[in-house]
């Protein structure tokens, strides 16, 4: 499932969970699921399968002491502060390149709180701006299986490396 689908006027929710890896220097890697896929596999499919190839991938997940996001249960709420890169209050960094700088190639949306759901839209790439990701998402989550997801992530503001 890309995204939502609408069933007899209900709308089916995704489910979020996050992989929290270490990577070869030891730095702590998160990493979003939706529905158990990781959200770098689902945007290479995404991109690949509308030709936008060059290239098409080249995520990775978020190493929060590399940048500093906050509380990540504030931030992937959308509520941190400490994120003027994404211009916008209520947008994030989802993703970022493989390199590990989020800065260089990362994936953006914007988070909305709304009866009792939180909604994951308005994707963009902001280095490739002729990219249209309109048809990607939304990602809709009941508020509380979001919230115990962020739960399970790592407690500190940053990793420490």
């Amino acid at each position: 499932m890309m995204g939502r689908v609408r069933l007899m006027g209900t709308m089916m929710t995704n489910r979020l969970s996050f992989d929290v890896a270490k990577d070869e220097d030891g730095a702590t890697v998160i990493t979003p699921r939706v529905d158990g896929v990781m959200l770098t596999t689902l945007a290479e499919r995404f991109e690949a399968d509308h030709g936008l190839t060059d290239p098409a991938g080249g995520y990775a997940g978020l190493i929060p002491g590399l940048f500093d996001y906050g509380p990540l249960d504030r931030y992937f709420l959308g509520k941190s502060e400490t994120t003027p890169f994404v211009g916008r209050p209520g947008r994030i960094f989802l993703l970022g390149c493989e390199c590990g700088d989020v800065i260089c190639h990362p994936l953006i949306c914007s988070v909305e709180e709304r009866d009792g759901k939180i909604i994951w839209r308005r994707f963009e790439q902001p280095y490739r701006p002729a990219r249209d990701y309109s048809s990607f998402g939304p990602f809709v989550f009941e508020l509380d299986q979001y919230e115990e997801a962020l739960r399970n992530l790592p407690k500190s503001d940053r990793a420490r490396r």
